[in-house]
């Protein structure tokens, strides 16, 4: 079984917070532990400095100098050296100038020091052979500690120091040579117990740990909420998308943010809009493709039925009815051309053959293939051409195909007796030609305009009826609403635009740009 996403977050949020809090915590503790040894060594060494100058007269302890420290370390140095309360018995220094040749440190062979309560170091004097003269502590002056790797090194007049286990506890010692005008004279040997040195790094790391604790519960319960957050959003999507994949497009997911998630939502709905309408679409459109196929289709069909009726042996008859299954199968082919067409331009897939195109002497072309059409219903076509109009980049039969189609809608929509113009010429943009269609018609009702180019979409069928019955018999026919689509297409394929300008009972203005060659 596979984790979940809110399970992925949530394991994801605590391990970020526990990899952050242990390298955290392992990097303080680790730096607070060598700052509190090094604190303590530097202590030692001011306290083996006192002493020699305590019990050695003209001596000098040698050793790393404690002269530029952190606060810490001077605080901690100066409240252990200020605990340091000497105090030695039996011991009678030397009087007079003393001198490396008859300085004997046997004079400290009966000297005990007193520490102070506070202080725990232990302190030890041992002369240049290694045999112990003094010890603050309980073991006997005679003793020897030469076997100590501190004191060897320092009886080669080397300062040492390192960690020591001390009656099963760790500890600080360092050895320092005693120097004598410049040479050694003996080795003063301090071990300190880091006791509250561990107490306080056992405590730290309690704290660390109770603190790690926390922030993980603290950051679980934050992690729920916001992996909640986060899924949601994504379970409705989910569901919303089962349901679109379904056929259900009714479904809108709720946005309830701004954020990546709140404009995928936004987004989801947007599609399962546009899929909608495309399905709408899909069903109008072949709704009324069956209806436009099935008129010719019907009329073929009952022309057929009565030619076999008997029809046909009447030769007027015959003719007549020839002629209409003639003029159906050409609507018929039409249609299914213009449906080639809009097929081919929604696929990208038209091929447009572009050459650099006289659009003004293909627009006289096709107003002369129209006038007879334009005579038929009492329509005067003009052409107006700009001097400076350029030469277009464009294919021939497309752009003669929109002009038909446009000019066929201008003519069938106009009043007999009225004008049709077409005007070409240079256009505002750069490298542009524009081209004007105008009539003088019925012009289209605002409630249809925006609708006007959708396929098979005719504006008031009345209207567009009336119009047919008041052509003469046989040169006009209810279009099919493919008209427009395939110009805005065509057009749009050209990287062009098609605008519809028009007001009701005063005409209509269709233009459209194309680039220039």
């Amino acid at each position: 079984m596979h984790p979940s996403l809110r399970l992925k977050l949530i394991f994801s949020h605590l391990s970020l917070i526990v990899l952050a809090m242990g390298l955290a915590g392992l990097l303080l503790l680790t730096s607070l532990e060598r700052y509190f040894l090094e604190a303590t060594e530097q202590s030692l060494i001011a306290q083996a400095r006192i002493t020699v100058q305590a019990l050695i007269p003209g001596a000098m302890a040698s050793g790393p100098q404690t002269g530029d420290q952190t606060p810490l370390m001077n605080t901690l140095q100066q409240r252990q050296t200020s605990n340091l309360a000497l105090q030695a018995e039996n011991l009678t220094l030397p009087s007079g100038t003393v001198t490396l040749s008859d300085l004997d440190l046997s004079y400290l062979a009966n000297t005990s020091l007193q520490l102070g309560a506070q202080l725990e170091t232990r302190i030890r004097v041992l002369d240049a052979t290694g045999a112990i003269l003094v010890d603050s502590g309980s073991v006997a002056a005679d003793q020897s500690a030469i076997d100590d790797s501190l004191v060897a090194r320092a009886l080669n007049g080397e300062y040492a120091s390192r960690s020591v286990a001390l009656g099963g506890q760790q500890a600080m010692a360092i050895a320092m040579p005693v120097m004598v005008e410049g040479e050694l004279a003996g080795v003063v040997y301090l071990t300190q117990p880091l006791r509250d040195v561990n107490l306080v790094l056992r405590d730290l790391r309690l704290r660390w740990l109770w603190s790690t604790g926390a922030a993980l519960a603290l950051s679980f319960a934050v992690g729920l909420l916001l992996s909640r957050a986060i899924t949601q959003p994504l379970r409705r999507l989910t569901a919303a998308a089962s349901a679109v994949a379904e056929g259900q497009f009714d479904d809108q997911v709720p946005v309830r943010s701004g954020d990546e998630l709140g404009r995928l939502s936004r987004a989801f709905n947007d599609m399962t809009r546009r899929l909608q309408a495309a399905r709408q679409m899909q069903t109008t459109f072949v709704a009324n493709v069956s209806h436009e196929l099935r008129t010719p289709l019907t009329a073929v069909k009952g022309t057929v039925e009565t030619l076999r009726g008997g029809a046909v042996e009447d030769i007027s008859v015959r003719d007549r009815f020839l002629a209409t299954v003639e003029a159906e199968t050409d609507r018929l082919i039409r249609l299914v051309n213009d449906l080639l067409v809009l097929t081919r331009a929604d696929a990208e897939a038209l091929n447009l053959r572009r050459e650099p195109l006289d659009l003004a002497e293909l627009v006289r072309v096709t107003i002369e293939r129209l006038t007879p059409q334009a005579h038929a219903h009492d329509i005067v076509l003009d052409i107006r051409t700009d001097s400076e109009a350029p030469l277009v980049w464009a294919d021939r039969d497309r752009i003669s195909q929109v002009l038909v189609n446009l000019l066929d809608n201008a003519i069938k929509f106009s009043h007999p007796g009225g004008r049709v113009t077409v005007e070409f010429g240079a256009h505002d943009c750069a490298g542009c030609a524009l081209v004007e269609v105008r009539d003088e018609g019925i012009g289209i009702p605002v409630a249809d305009l925006p609708q006007i180019g959708q396929r098979f979409y005719r504006a008031d069928k009345a209207r567009t009826r009336r119009r047919t019955e008041e052509a003469p018999s046989g040169q006009a026919q209810s279009g099919s609403g493919l008209g427009l689509s395939i110009a805005t297409a065509l057009v749009e394929a050209h990287g062009g635009q098609l605008e519809i300008l028009s007001e009701e009972g005063r005409g209509t203005t269709v233009r459209f740009t194309l680039p220039a060659a």
